[in-house]
């Protein structure tokens, strides 16, 4: 007899829509970060450096902390505009998309919004 296995709770959520095929496993996203994986390592080690640059020098680590996350902040609002009209490029064709084709933009858009969420 060849018995029915029931669904695995990841089978289950991308039938119910809240995974995608997009996703790698439950709950994580191929790209889950904003930033290149290079690049977040480089700022990961430009933290650890501030950090690091506390005890000798407090107020110049503090001030290198604020460069950093200023820095930072730019570069992610630039990264999420373009990202944000990239998925507007998609859907505003001049209303000719069709059904499967905003399926699509549909999930790109869950994705985008789950990451600013850090889901």
């Amino acid at each position: 007899m060849n018995e029915q296995q029931p669904p695995t709770q990841e089978q289950t959520r991308v039938e119910q829509g809240t995974i995608g095929p997009d996703q790698t496993t439950v709950g994580q996203e191929q790209d889950a970060g904003f930033l290149p994986g290079d690049r977040m390592t480089s700022l990961r080690n430009q933290w650890n450096d501030v950090q690091a640059g506390f005890v000798d020098d407090p107020q110049n680590a503090v001030q290198r902390a604020h460069g950093l996350v200023t820095a930072l902040m730019d570069e992610l609002v630039q990264t999420f505009t373009q990202e944000r009209s990239a998925l507007e490029g998609q859907w505003k064709g001049g209303g000719t998309a069709g059904t499967e084709a905003l399926r699509m933009v549909l999930q790109r858009y869950r994705s985008f919004f789950n990451r600013l969420l850090g889901t």
